[in-house]
């Protein structure tokens, strides 16, 4: 609309015209995007599983590994359980796969278990399935990345001493990507995630080939062993130890229930293809490595992986074919943590929006990503991993319960919104927050297939923070309250200023009537003056403050402004003790004291700004001071009037 045609009305809209600035970001990251270029940047099904499903697979590189550590305390022999055990894990793999199938197609916006459990279990139950999450993300950047150093040190034992050094490297790099948007990254990490893929199968195909032609070898030369418990006989306890350490492999399967959003239309439909597809690669990947293990006699051990031993027992040493192989299980681990950095900044911009993590979470960057979402991901699991010394040993104990947790309660949310969906009438349908609940004529058989997930996911929830609690569990046991109570901090601070800027029963404002105009000065100048005139603008009631802790400069000050004070009264506050602001907040509170109902007072600051910013530190910057105290005053207007100094 142009400023000439108002057409009476006191709205005007604009369509601003600037454009951000090209700079070091615009090379980093990209050129910045348009708001309007957001459905282009959605992604298909094969995108989406490079960058949604990469850390799913990617536990196959130490979910089998974990499990056989803890299973040997009880000795070599306890390894053949490992295959058994592995064939559990992937049974729990296709029930949360049908459980969350569900999910993709009830809440088509996305929010997985965090939306879920809010509109089906409540504010709190969904706030601890948000913050096991939020630190299940963290905790999978930290295991995949660390995971991916432990493959580059098993091909390179030299660089073992640096594997901090790498880790930090890696999170830096995958963030970076992730700035330049869903799109980009999803197109950058595809070729490596199917890279992965690719030579998994062909490594475990080779060697069921050569198992079945009887030419399959053992590993030779082996690492020394690692066990993660003290050696004990073989107990159940042990079992379901082991069991808790192989479940790692299953975390990430909620991940694209979370980035529906993220997927080009139908949604739905090419999340939940998505899913299956993952799920059915994760699950043979995770059977055919653990069988070959036992088959080649792998050693569980951090000196070399479970893969590295495969791989070069099946293509016969330490060839192409083998390092082909470790680069692209080391790539795949770099590549899990980008579904960390895919779904945090999403479940942190909802829950933000809700009102329990900072608003800024919310905010999407110059590439449509909530890229202070990213940042703040790549920060946390950098302090993580340099605290753990990218162990994943040391950090997989931390990893899988909060996971757990979340499937738990967002199986049960599900299983309860079958049961309203049973309660409704065919035609009928019930508006909630995050979707539609509608008569389900299958609603019985889903309720019970989650109901049953759900139960599954609790027995799994228990086993591991009774098995893992020694051992590191406890820290996200003692974290998960932590967690919640902050989110609520949170929620309260933000519902209390709502309250206090509502325009509910708002009657307009009171009439001002005396307006009283503080000038405080420490030296009487050009930019005092300045902001004198300023001053003179707002009232005709102005009062000039100077402190005087030198008689000096008093003196200097009494005679200037007599000069140039333009007949404004001018007090001065003696301070013996040569204290600045205490004397002028005790004169403020005398004012505050004395003031009349509709009287208000605006303090002004002069502030000095010198042409070079590093000019700064040669300044007291007694104006930034005074604005941060007075700042927290009640009924008070403080008004800074900058003075450029060329």
């Amino acid at each position: 609309m142009n400023l000439e045609d108002r057409n009476g009305t006191t709205i005007q809209q604009r369509k601003a015209g600037s454009q951000p600035r090209r700079g070091w970001r615009s090379w980093l990251i990209g050129r910045p995007l348009q708001t309007a270029d957001a459905p282009q940047q959605t992604i298909g099904k094969l995108i989406g599983l490079a960058v949604f499903s990469s850390d799913a697979m990617s536990s196959v590189a130490y979910g089998p590994q974990e499990l056989m550590m803890m299973l040997a305390a009880a000795g070599i022999a306890s390894l053949t359980y490992s295959l058994p055990l592995v064939l559990g894990i992937v049974g729990l793999l296709v029930i949360l796969t049908i459980s969350y199938e569900q999910t993709i197609h009830a809440y088509p916006n996305g929010g997985g278990a965090y939306i879920v459990v809010r509109d089906n279990l409540g504010e709190f139950p969904a706030q601890i399935a948000g913050s096991a999450l939020l630190t299940d993300y963290v905790l999978t950047v930290a295991v995949s990345i660390s995971s991916s150093v432990a493959q580059v040190t098993s091909a390179f034992p030299a660089l073992d001493r640096w594997r901090v050094e790498i880790a930090i490297f890696f999170i830096m790099l995958i963030m970076i990507i992730n700035l330049r948007g869903v799109k980009e990254s999803g197109v950058t990490f595809a070729i490596p995630t199917y890279f992965f893929v690719l030579m998994m199968y062909i490594t475990i195909a080779a060697g069921l080939v050569q198992y079945f032609a009887g030419s399959l070898g053992i590993v030779t030369n082996p690492p020394d062993l690692t066990i993660l418990a003290e050696p004990q006989a073989l107990s159940l306890f042990l079992i379901l130890k082991a069991f808790a350490s192989g479940t790692a492999s299953v975390t990430g399967v909620e991940a694209i229930s979370d980035g529906i959003m993220a997927f080009r239309e139908p949604r739905s439909k090419n999340a939940g293809t998505t899913l299956i597809m993952m799920a059915s690669i994760l699950g043979s990947m995770l059977i055919g490595v653990t069988f070959l293990a036992g088959q080649v006699q792998a050693i569980p051990s951090e000196a070399e992986t479970l893969v590295s031993q495969i791989a070069r027992t099946v293509f016969d040493g330490r060839g192409l074919l083998y390092l082909a192989t470790i680069v692209g299980t080391t790539v795949i681990l770099v590549m899990a943590a980008n579904t960390a950095f895919a779904d945090f900044p999403r479940l942190g911009a909802i829950t933000a929006k809700d009102g329990f993590l900072p608003r800024q979470l919310t905010y999407r960057g110059s590439r449509l990503v909530y890229s202070r979402g990213i940042a703040s991901l790549a920060i946390i699991a950098s302090v993580l991993t340099i605290i753990f010394k990218a162990n994943v040993s040391r950090l997989i104990p931390l990893y899988a319960i909060g996971v757990f947790l979340s499937f738990t309660l967002s199986q049960s949310g599900m299983a309860h919104r079958w049961w309203k969906s049973g309660r409704l009438k065919a035609g009928e349908e019930k508006v909630e927050v995050g979707s539609v609940v509608r008569y389900d004529p299958k609603w019985l058989f889903k309720m019970i297939a989650n109901g049953f997930g759900a139960s599954v996911t609790f027995v799994v929830t228990i086993i591991f923070a009774v098995t893992k609690f020694a051992d590191g569990a406890y820290i996200v046991v003692i974290l998960l309250p932590i967690l919640v109570f902050i989110f609520y901090a949170i929620h309260r601070h933000y519902v209390n200023t709502a309250a206090h800027l509502t325009l509910e029963k708002y009657s307009g404002q009171h009439f001002m009537g005396r307006h009283r105009v503080i000038l405080l000065i420490s030296s009487v100048n050009r930019g005092s003056l300045a902001a004198l005139k300023y001053a003179e603008s707002l009232s005709n009631d102005v009062t000039a403050v100077h402190v005087s802790i030198d008689d000096d400069e008093e003196a200097k000050v009494k005679q200037k402004w007599e000069q140039y004070g333009d007949g404004v009264r001018l007090v001065i506050l003696d301070s013996p003790y040569r204290l600045l602001i205490e004397p002028l907040l005790d004169y403020i509170d005398e004012l505050n004291e004395s003031r009349l109902e509709n009287e208000m007072i605006t303090i002004v600051v002069p502030q000095f700004i010198p042409r070079r910013f590093w000019t700064n530190a040669l300044h007291m910057r007694t104006a930034d001071t005074l604005r941060k105290v007075l700042m927290g005053q009640k009924n008070i207007v403080i008004v800074e009037v900058p003075y450029q100094v060329d």
